[in-house]
């Protein structure tokens, strides 16, 4: 890994930790992490990326690890969370950036398209497709959905529940976020808990080294998993907020890829289907024999695939890095 320098900025009302590595005069890009990841997710496109020249940018984003962790539920939505790197980006004085997302990260990619046509000038964005802002918000379609069966993101909307059981053992909950899809995926009765039924590896996955790993533990060891859980909590309060977006276009060139074992890309795959009418200028690569946490499981075509995409659309033009 590239040695990083660390920054605390002051941001948006928040301390946002931010991690940079490469060139000085390199072209901005940021990687955001989902859930439930942290910074060192990106650890393995971080050099690639600084060898191509550019200067690299992984926050760790809102309720994790070192950055602020708000106690109300309301300070995560997604305006906020684009707002915490907009911010950033002008502490940064970036006036061009390419946004890099996976999983929770996508959206927040996504949106901060639509908010800064101008700054940014690439997209790339990992497992969560674009759907636009639906006529709903989602959880009142999952709630009809999923009446009689249990879902975890309806799992997660009440706070204080699925902390108890996730925080009751940290090392637990992330073996089992990091092995099969089967926690996502799962078929049980609607008043079950997250991790029922659920057979947890005592082994790490290939992909992820012992001391990887522990940085992934430092992140939640602390705060627990509240911060990060909020961000599920705001699926109607995201919809109330977003209007103004609506049916607006992702018009920035974009390269979107999932792997084929990825549970999203079974649980959007209606959204997908429909996303070039939504994003004109988009890409598509699907990563064989690959799950969700994409960037760490397949690196090598990830990283091929995302600096072929940069190399023809974002090798012109850099904004001031810092």
């Amino acid at each position: 890994m590239n040695e990083f320098e660390q920054q605390i900025l002051s941001v948006n009302g928040i301390e946002l930790s931010v991690h940079v590595a490469g060139p000085l005069d390199g072209r901005p890009v940021w990687l955001l992490h989902g859930f439930p990841e942290c910074w060192h997710s990106w650890r393995n496109q971080v050099p690639a990326l600084v060898q191509a020249g550019y200067r690299v940018f992984v926050p760790e984003m809102r309720g994790y690890g070192r950055s602020s962790a708000p106690a109300d539920v309301n300070a995560y939505d997604l305006l906020t969370l684009c707002a915490d790197i907009q911010a950033a980006m002008d502490a940064f004085g970036h006036t061009q950036a390419c946004i890099v997302g996976h999983d929770w990260g996508a959206p927040v990619a996504w949106h901060l398209a639509l908010l800064e046509p101008q700054r940014v000038k690439a997209l790339v964005t990992l497992s969560v497709p674009f759907g636009g802002r639906p006529k709903r918000p989602a959880t009142e379609l999952m709630r009809e959905h999923y009446a009689d069966r249990f879902n975890y993101i309806l799992y997660f909307q009440e706070p204080g529940i699925a902390e108890q059981e996730l925080d009751a053992d940290i090392d637990r909950s992330l073996r089992a976020f990091m092995g099969d899809t089967e926690v996502f995926l799962q078929t049980k009765a609607v008043d079950a808990r997250l991790f029922d039924g659920v057979v947890v590896a005592t082994e790490l996955p290939d992909w992820c080294a012992p001391a990887d790993y522990e940085i992934y533990r430092q992140t939640f060891a602390g705060l627990g998993f509240r911060g990060a859980l909020n961000w599920y909590r705001n699926f109607e309060r995201n919809w109330q907020r977003t209007e103004f977006l609506a049916g607006l276009q992702v018009r920035q060139p974009t390269l979107f890829l999932i792997g084929d074992r990825d549970p999203v890309g079974v649980l959007e795959a209606h959204t997908i289907k429909r996303m070039p009418g939504l994003v004109p200028q988009l890409e598509q690569q699907l990563i064989e024999d690959c799950g969700h946490w994409i960037q760490s499981e397949k690196a090598e075509a990830v990283n091929a695939a995302m600096l072929g995409f940069l190399g023809r659309v974002y090798a012109e033009g850099a904004g001031t890095a810092s």
